[in-house]
């Protein structure tokens, strides 16, 4: 049995016009382990990728309906598609062609008939180029959100920034220092588990992005690197869903004997500065400006307030009529030159 991707056998498909070329490559790659689905031209083959999952595709460019060059492109501009291993086995001759598959993203390009040692080897370093790619995407995802991770296969990563619109929360546990003094460390750390898990939940259904967790507290950006229709609305709806889910959780813990816990959210909207920053080696993405900034002084602010969430002007303006909202007039924040109109979200 050949080796697959994670111990399983690898699924090919060969999209090939020629039946007898098809029967025959067939029965080699089937000796080889692999598990073959074929395609007699490309519209079928373009059909049964975006349907099934396949590890490398084994391509012909002359078939009717789409031939090998239109189905490159196709898969080229396919999010899903774009890093399927491509081996084009053709009779076309000429530098030209061979270019313009690599150019159209082919990993290789083997003239027919095919060697069958040759095509072997092929296949073997074109699987095993996909399962260090897999690896790689999986890292991302594990330590960047799904709108990061897309972002850095749509556009690649590069340190610099762009000017967006959008809203920014931040989000911290109240009294969590006097907490993690007074119970056992593993209490501590579960709890953080539990509320990131709930908080993430909250943020994530209402299409924000947490791009910075610090001890207890958190910070959440809502339209970046993603457009987001209404971020302000959606940042408040997430921050509802943040409280709900914390009463729920605390009817748990007083179940356990344990104490409540309350959390505190500042909600600004505005222009910002997001992408990349860091060094080539270890980067975050994230937004910086006046907008964040006034973010986490509101946060900072709920300590001092009856209110658990604080919004600044455009905020609450974008609410209406959807929510409600309770006007605190200007107050002074740190590192701020003027007052700012305040307004408390009502529950």
């Amino acid at each position: 049995m050949a080796a697959g991707l994670e111990g399983r056998p690898a699924r090919l498909l060969l999209a090939e016009d020629n039946k007898v070329n098809r029967l025959l490559l067939t029965r080699n790659l089937e000796i080889q382990g692999h598990q073959v689905t074929c395609a007699e031209n490309g519209r079928v083959a373009l059909e049964l990728l975006q349907r099934e999952p396949f590890d490398l595709l084994l391509l012909d460019m002359e078939m009717p309906e789409l031939d090998g060059f239109g189905l490159l492109e196709r898969l080229r501009a396919d999010r899903q598609l774009r890093d399927l291993p491509v081996i084009i086995t053709s009779a076309l001759e000429g530098l030209a062609h061979v270019v313009r598959c690599i150019e159209l993203g082919a990993e290789d390009y083997l003239p027919k008939p095919v060697n069958p040692v040759l095509l072997k080897a092929r296949i073997g370093s074109s699987l095993e180029k996909k399962r260090l790619r897999d690896q790689q995407k999986e890292l991302i995802r594990r330590f960047a959100t799904r709108e990061v991770a897309e972002d850095l296969q749509d556009s690649g990563f590069s340190l610099g920034g762009r000017h967006v619109q959008g809203t920014v929360m931040f989000a911290d546990i109240r009294g969590f220092t006097r907490m993690v003094d007074t119970q056992a460390p593993e209490e501590s750390i579960e709890l953080l588990n539990t509320y990131y898990t709930l908080m993430f939940d909250a943020i994530s259904g209402q299409g924000g992005v947490v791009n910075q967790m610090i001890g207890d507290g958190l910070m959440a950006i809502f339209g970046a690197p993603l457009p987001l229709a209404q971020p302000a609305r959606a940042a408040a709806r997430a921050a509802q869903d943040m409280l709900e889910l914390i009463q729920l959780y605390n009817a748990e813990r007083a179940a356990e004997g344990k104490a409540p816990i309350a959390i505190g959210i500042g909600i600004a909207s505005g222009a910002m500065i997001a992408g990349y920053t860091g060094t080539q080696q270890r980067a975050t993405y994230t937004c910086i400006g006046s907008t964040v900034n006034l973010a986490a002084r509101l946060e900072a602010h709920t300590k001092q307030t009856a209110f658990s969430v604080l919004l600044d002007a455009p905020t609450a303006q974008a609410l209406v009529p959807e929510f409600r909202t309770e006007e605190l007039g200007p107050l002074a924040f740190k590192g701020l030159a003027e007052p700012v109109p305040t307004f408390a979200l009502l529950l």
